[in-house]
């Protein structure tokens, strides 16, 4: 009985002492911090009630003026807000070899997806940065752009069944599951060399997997939380954060699209053609290559995890971005009018009216119309790096030591009224030339910024344009009876997102 108090005892001296180290991490180094709750820090809410922009908020709004930097805590996990633009430079770009790494969870030995690109560390996120770059060139972003113009006139036939469908209704349309199906066809094409015929087929499997990587969780929210926030330790416990069906679809899908290319000589310029050649470079030693060691070529794994990667950053983003422009653009037709009518004087200046992107790239309302879009609605509501060795913050007194979280807040950088006034309202005038000029560059980051900014954006981007393009050279979208005004955006997910879809009315033009 006396040992059994006595072990008690000590349970209860070390949890104290744990919790006390922890939470008065920021107080004893003079950082100004939101005092954090037991187990969940300043969490409370999320997933339920808040997101992480609402919580990021809250913070952003106690000391934005007051410190370049706030102490904050993810459950147990010590993390500094950087609110000062010029800090943000610092950290993103003029001191990135000290925040390198974002600290995002991967496990290639036993959850091989996850060693993609985004989630990589050190010597192996340069590595492949390194090798993947030449994808994503000028040059290959106009030869996949063709593959995109293509499956644009299949979403214009789709969007034109849907609309004769929806008359008995007024012409409703749910946006964002059409937009969905577009980009998923896209990637499939570009990043796996498949005709995924989701726009024909909403059922169709490649479909189904995008819904799923966003909808099914291999563990319960808890363990999903304790497993992004202690990526390393959760690492070194084998744990694995993707159902085994969804890695087993993607690993056999890479696998029988290289083997069936090598097979038969087939060459398309894409995605994985890029990845076929990265691969032969040393076929020997890529065969023999363990881990994520990447100094000799690729692996079938690693091959399987950067197509993965591009499949779930691409087609979940750029649909998103496509939906919530329609949005704003029904919301206001003046700008949806303008719009339109540039894409109406380019395509008349090309062969047969068809879009390009060459076309594309005149189209200097259109790029301004869509940098607006990701300013009031960027996907990912903010950015994590992950301090790699100690750093002086400059003209502070404050070391943030090695192993310490950084959290850009995007979301609510794009949404001060100090920097943008009216923050809520759609302006593309924001970025007119002179306008964007005068703005701290930091003041605008949907793609993030400096080495580790979005290898992809270029591509994204075009993809989108392309697909509003399409549709808004075809069809005029207005409110219906359904559109919310102002959107209920969702909780759960870590990006952004709507609770009950985007439902606009949609008429031939």
């Amino acid at each position: 009985m006396l040992l059994t108090i006595a072990l008690l005892g000590v349970v209860l001296a070390l949890a104290y002492h744990f919790y006390h180290n922890t939470y008065t991490y920021w107080a004893r180094k003079g950082v100004p911090y939101e005092p954090p709750l037991p187990v969940i820090g300043n969490m409370k809410g999320i997933g339920s009630k808040y997101h992480f922009r609402d919580i990021n908020q809250r913070i952003y709004d106690q000391f934005k003026g007051k410190a370049p930097l706030a102490g904050m805590f993810i459950f147990v996990r010590r993390v500094a807000m950087i609110i000062d633009l010029d800090l943000i430079k610092q950290v993103l770009i003029k001191d990135f070899n000290y925040f390198q790494d974002r600290g995002a969870f991967n496990n290639p030995r036993d959850d091989p997806l996850t060693g993609h690109l985004f989630a990589l560390e050190g010597e192996a996120w340069k590595s492949m940065r390194h090798k993947l770059s030449p994808v994503f060139t000028s040059g290959k972003i106009k030869h996949m752009s063709n593959v995109i113009v293509e499956v644009s006139h299949h979403l214009v036939d789709t969007m034109d069944t849907t609309v004769k469908a929806a008359a008995v209704d007024g012409g409703e349309v749910e946006i964002k599951e059409l937009c969905a199906r577009f980009t998923t066809d896209v990637i499939g094409s570009c990043a796996f060399g498949l005709e995924c015929n989701s726009l024909k087929d909403p059922s169709a499997e490649f479909r189904a997997m995008g819904r799923a990587l966003f909808e099914r969780r291999r563990h319960p929210q808890l363990i999903q939380a304790f497993l992004f926030t202690n990526a390393k330790l959760a690492r070194t416990l084998r744990m694995k954060v993707l159902p085994d069906d969804l890695t087993e679809f993607f690993l056999s899908t890479v696998r029988n699209t290289v083997d069936y290319r090598k097979k038969n000589n087939i060459k398309r310029n894409d995605f994985i053609d890029q990845l076929i050649q990265l691969k032969a470079e040393n076929e020997e030693a890529a065969q023999k290559g363990k881990g994520i060691d990447l100094s000799h070529g690729l692996t079938l794994e690693q091959m399987a995890a950067q197509a993965f990667v591009f499949f779930v950053a691409g087609f979940e983003t750029s649909s998103s971005t496509m939906s919530f422009c329609l949005y704003e653009l029904a919301l206001q037709q003046d700008i949806q009018d303008r719009v339109r009518e540039e894409i109406k004087s380019v395509l008349s200046k090309t062969e047969g009216g068809e879009i390009s992107y060459d076309a594309v790239a005149e189209m200097t309302y259109l790029e301004q119309v869509l940098a607006e879009t990701l300013r009031k609605h960027p996907i990912l509501p903010h950015l994590i790096r992950e301090t790699s060795r100690d750093y002086k913050v400059p003209n502070m007194d404050v070391v943030i030591e090695t192993g310490t979280q950084l959290l850009i807040p995007v979301h609510n950088i794009h949404h001060d009224p100090e920097i943008y006034p009216q923050p809520e309202k759609f302006d593309p005038s924001r970025f007119e030339p002179e306008e964007a000029k005068s703005r701290h560059p930091m003041a605008y980051l949907p793609f993030g910024d400096g080495p580790r900014n979005c290898i992809g954006l270029r591509f994204g981007k075009i993809q989108s344009k392309i697909g509003l393009v399409a549709l808004l050279h075809n069809f005029k979208f207005s409110v219906s009876k359904r559109t919310e005004v102002p959107l209920i955006l969702g909780t759960k997910s870590f990006t952004l997102g709507t609770e009950h879809g985007i439902h606009l009315k949609v008429e031939r033009v």
